[in-house]
């Protein structure tokens, strides 16, 4: 088994004004994705990200600490999540993530062992 880390960006959006049709499809992708990754590995840890303008930066600037309120980086899409898994190998990474829903951006990043 290998451990991948998937990393879930989107534009922002108001969750809370969403439909319940819209809230009811999100869920039931993020469940269908789950049970595919329970049929094939196993769901490590995963956690839903407050929005990207309660981020706290932190750079290291000529020498000193430098630390700035919102992202690292200005984009148009913010890191909203991630799962950790562990699959048998990328092909099904791939497929379990397009379980989730078609709005996110997915980026799969295996996970290295550096002890």
């Amino acid at each position: 088994m290998r451990r991948y880390l998937i990393l879930i960006a989107y534009e922002p959006w108001n969750w809370n004004t969403a439909t319940e049709e819209t809230r009811a499809a999100f869920f039931a992708q993020h469940g269908a994705f789950s049970a595919f990754v329970a049929e094939h590995g196993r769901e490590v840890a995963s956690a839903a990200l407050d929005d990207a303008d309660t981020a706290t930066t932190v750079r290291h600037v000529d020498g000193k600490v430098v630390v700035t309120d919102g992202p690292f980086a200005e984009t148009a899409e913010m890191i909203g999540g991630y799962y950790e898994v562990e699959l048998p190998d990328l092909d099904t990474a791939i497929a379990a993530v397009t379980l989730l829903p078609p709005s996110y951006s997915l980026e799969i990043r295996p996970v290295i062992d550096i002890t």
